[in-house]
């Protein structure tokens, strides 16, 4: 084990760090906080959580004063033992301590948590530690942590980073008085909402993004799913992520009643199961309806949303492109990475009348923001359909904030003495 150890560092030592492109709200800011704290990184795999303990070591600190461990690497074995070894090879290594500890994709080992925090309270060291586990958010941190830690989620691109990594700049004076300029940023909006915002993806030749796609999603099959679940039924799972990729929303009877006609053999708890492991991969983001009864939240279906638009876009078995879920989606995951800084709740309304808002936003005990997503506002019925269901929950729940995400439609309009804003999506997303 302290073989290992050894060889692991000295490679560290020895390593060249690769440039990363900086990424709207990095890590920079954790440095030198006080009082000190652990540094959780969260978020699906390949999102860029790597990149960014490189961006740090590139820009913001000394290499010879860290340390970095990546427990995917293939030697390392899944122990506890291999992280009780770690400390004493570093002291024997480094003439001086280091000043920061980088672990990648720690969550892997068993009792991490533990170890992490008997190094937080007797070392004088920065911890900074990475996962593609929800068992690090802070829904589900492990209680030696609590208090001691903070979390950066990582999602993949926004539009803003996504941009960038295209190396094109935004002006939005431009934008709004130029007609070529607009056209050029719908081009990317395009793209972005099509394929995504995988950093991997984005930058790589066109002929390869699909071929990318499909393999994050082979991975998240079977290394984050299958083996470490230990999942026996392998056919149910893939049906069950299948059944999800096609569809809006969904719920344990109707999921069960959907394998099983299937001729699956499957039963409710395994269902919930795989669901919750599918969800601790980050791969899937579900929305519960606003209610303020706990039992009404549980009873209805949740709504779902996928990591990134290019598993929808490529992996979904429908016929033709669905770029009214795209759209959803791409809302969706501006309104979670907007989530983890403002620290607002979110939710989707529905009434009996089955009619439905895709936002609520709720702050503390109040709802500041009710939004809806259509790209086509041109057929009246539609619009009515949208404009009729936001005026209901507004009613309902004491909120005239109101707010539709379009293709092109902007500017305001009154209705029922409520104002409507419609902005649209490339807009939002910049803001």
């Amino acid at each position: 084990m302290k073989e290992i150890i050894k060889l692991i560092i000295n490679e560290w030592k020895e390593k060249s760090i690769p440039e990363a492109i900086d990424r709207q709200n990095g890590l920079s800011r954790y440095i030198g906080i006080r009082p000190k704290k652990i540094i959780v990184v969260t978020g699906f795999r390949r999102t860029g959580k790597t990149f960014l303990l490189y961006h740090l070591i590139k820009k913001n600190i000394k290499k010879e004063e860290a340390v970095y461990i990546n427990f995917e690497d293939e030697r390392i074995p899944l122990k506890t033992e291999f992280l009780t070894g770690i400390f004493p090879v570093i002291k024997q290594t480094y003439k001086k301590q280091p000043v920061y500890l980088l672990l990648d994709e720690i969550h892997n080992i068993p009792l991490w948590s533990k170890w992490v925090r008997r190094v937080y309270d007797n070392e004088e060291i920065n911890i900074f530690v990475t996962g593609s586990s929800s068992k690090m958010s802070s829904n589900e941190i492990p209680t030696e942590l609590r208090g001691r830690y903070l979390e950066r989620a990582v999602f993949p691109l926004s539009f803003k980073e996504f941009i960038l990594f295209k190396g094109k700049k935004v002006d939005l004076d431009n934008i709004n008085h130029s007609e070529n300029e607009k056209g050029k940023m719908m081009l990317m909006l395009d793209e972005y909402i099509e394929l995504g915002g995988m950093p991997e993806v984005v930058l790589a030749d066109e002929n390869k993004k699909a071929d990318i796609i499909h393999s994050y999603y082979n991975t998240v099959i079977r290394r984050d799913l299958i083996e470490r679940f230990k999942i026996k039924n392998e056919e149910s799972l893939k049906a069950l992520l299948r059944m999800l990729l096609n569809s809006t929303a969904y719920s344990i009877s109707k999921s069960y009643n959907t394998l099983k006609g299937l001729n699956l053999k499957i039963g409710k708890g395994t269902i919930q199961r795989y669901l919750a492991y599918i969800h601790d991969s980050y791969f899937l983001h579900s929305l519960e309806v606003f209610s303020y009864k706990v039992k009404d939240r549980l009873q209805h279906p949740r709504k779902i949303y996928f990591i990134d638009n290019g598993f929808i876009a490529l992996l979904s078995s429908n016929f033709s492109k669905n770029t009214g879920r795209l759209y959803e989606n791409t809302v969706f995951l501006e309104f979670k990475r907007r989530m983890h800084e403002q620290g607002y709740e979110l939710f989707y309304w529905k009434n009996l009348q089955k009619e439905e808002v895709d936002f609520v936003v709720k702050e503390g005990l109040k709802v500041t923001l009710l939004a809806q997503v259509c790209c086509n506002l041109e057929d009246y019925d539609t619009k009515k359909r949208e404009i009729r269901a936001l005026l209901k929950a507004s009613k309902e729940l004491g909120c005239d904030n109101l707010l539709i995400i379009t293709k092109d439609k902007e500017g305001e309009e009154i209705a029922a003495s409520k104002k409507i804003k419609y902005v649209p999506l490339w807009k939002w997303l910049l803001e």
